[in-house]
C-alpha cells in the first residue's frame, strides 16, 4: 500500500539542488539517500512543501524562486567583524564557511565575503538565499507518522 507524504511522515529520498547556471549545490543521487521526518528541520520548509502528497516511486522537479526555499538575501545579515575575533590558525578567505556560537548556544554558519588586515566581512544568510534553485527528488519510501 502506498502512503502519501504527510506531516511527520518518515521519508527516504534522493534529492538534488541545482542553481540556474547548472552548478549542483547538493545531490544524493550518486550516494546514500537522505532519510528524515517531515517537519524535523532537516529540509527547509519551502522544500518540504514540494513533497506533500508524493508517494514512494514518484519523482518531481520544481524550480523555486528566491524566497521560496532559502529565503531572500537579507543585507542586515552581513556583518563586519574585527579580525582579532578569529583564531590566527584559521585560514580566512572569501568563500570560507565558519561556524559561530550564538549567545543562546546555537551554532550559526557564516560565509566570509571580504577581508582586510583589520576586518572580516561575514554573510550570515543561507548560501542559497536569494537564488533560483531547481529541486529534484525521487521518493524511495514513505512511512506514515502513526507507524
Amino acid at each position: 500500500m502506498k502512503y502519501p507524504i504527510s506531516p511527520e511522515s518518515t521519508v527516504t529520498l534522493h534529492l538534488s539542488l541545482v542553481l540556474e547556471d547548472g552548478t549542483v549545490a547538493e545531490s544524493t543521487f550518486e550516494g546514500e539517500p537522505l532519510t528524515f521526518t517531515m517537519g524535523d528541520g532537516t529540509l527547509e520548509e519551502g522544500l518540504e512543501l514540494g513533497l506533500y502528497g508524493l508517494n514512494a516511486g514518484d519523482t518531481q522537479r520544481l524550480v523555486l524562486q528566491p524566497g521560496q526555499a532559502f529565503g531572500l538575501h537579507d543585507p542586515d545579515k552581513l556583518h563586519q567583524l574585527s579580525r582579532s575575533e578569529f583564531s590566527e590558525e584559521l585560514v580566512l578567505e572569501p568563500g570560507v564557511i565558519i561556524g559561530f556560537d550564538t549567545p543562546a548556544g546555537e551554532e550559526l554558519s557564516g560565509t566570509v565575503v571580504a577581508l582586510t588586515d583589520e576586518t572580516v566581512d561575514v554573510d550570515f544568510n543561507h548560501p542559497l538565499a536569494g537564488r533560483v534553485v531547481a529541486f529534484e527528488v525521487e521518493i524511495i519510501t514513505v512511512v506514515p507518522a502513526q507507524e
